[in-house]
């Protein structure tokens, strides 16, 4: 009788526990010149807490301002309200001005560090444009801390690439992007393949995409597999380079997505 119970009692506080998940948070900046940030919380986290992985999204230039709902309007956050399920803690702060700042980052996750349950051998950085640059920069700054990274039609205005060598890197630019030049990236990888950094590097170029075109990768999948499948306790941290999109995955990114039961809570 008294097995039952303290598994009827487990069941009951299980399900409780699923109901306060699936949240997303409006956080304020952790330090006087920091920035905004959403936190998403995943269906299911507070059974997994200790092995749930972080995700950092970093927006592009037309997101930036301070209304941080401009910041749901593309990404993994918008993926996940419009039913793509993603199962990590996911942080996305908005930029109000210039580029990305990684110290800035930086405060916001060792503030999650103190305030939520993760695993801290699995946080990713992803972002696009204006965001590929501070994906980057971010990475290339904090390669001890950053499991794997992965960069869409960006950049960098790191003067030093070396961090860039020392954990999993993916590099994807359009061919067709008017907005930030293939050449920002090329210039990139080929500076990393002159040092001899380049083994965990992996690079794409698209052919015929337009800038707004690599915003369908925030709706794979694939991408977030991708991120998952690396660790920071990897011994030499090795890139995978097994997963890959194909052109009809990415085309049909938004309309393979199975719509959400319900609205995403917001507060």
């Amino acid at each position: 009788m008294r097995t039952f119970l303290l598994f009827f009692l487990l069941v009951v506080s299980t399900c409780h526990l699923k109901a306060q998940n699936d949240l997303l948070e409006a956080k304020s900046p952790v330090t006087s010149d920091g920035y905004a940030f959403w936190v998403y919380t995943p269906q299911d986290y507070k059974i997994y807490q200790q092995t749930t992985p972080v995700i950092l999204f970093l927006h592009g230039a037309s997101l930036r301002g301070t209304d941080l709902y401009r910041v749901l309007r593309y990404g993994p956050l918008d993926a996940v309200k419009r039913g793509l399920e993603i199962p990590a803690i996911i942080v996305a702060p908005q930029n109000p001005k210039g580029h990305w700042e990684p110290r800035k980052l930086n405060d916001i996750l060792e503030w999650l560090q103190k305030h939520y349950v993760y695993n801290p051998q699995r946080v990713y950085v992803i972002g696009m444009s204006l965001g590929g640059y501070g994906t980057l920069d971010m990475a290339g700054t904090y390669p001890e801390k950053i499991a794997a990274a992965m960069a869409l039609c960006g950049g960098s205005t790191l003067r030093n690439y070396d961090g860039l060598g020392q954990l999993p890197l993916w590099i994807i630019h359009g061919t067709a992007d008017k907005a930030v030049k293939v050449e920002e990236s090329q210039k990139i990888v080929d500076q990393m393949k002159a040092r001899h950094i380049d083994q965990r590097l992996r690079y794409d170029w698209v052919r015929g995409a337009s800038h707004g075109d690599l915003a369908r990768y925030f709706y794979l999948s694939d991408t977030y597999d991708w991120l998952f499948l690396h660790t920071l306790v990897e011994p030499q941290r090795p890139v995978d380079r097994n997963v890959e999109m194909t052109t009809d995955e990415k085309e049909g990114a938004y309309q393979r997505i199975k719509k959400r039961k319900g609205e995403l809570p917001i507060r």
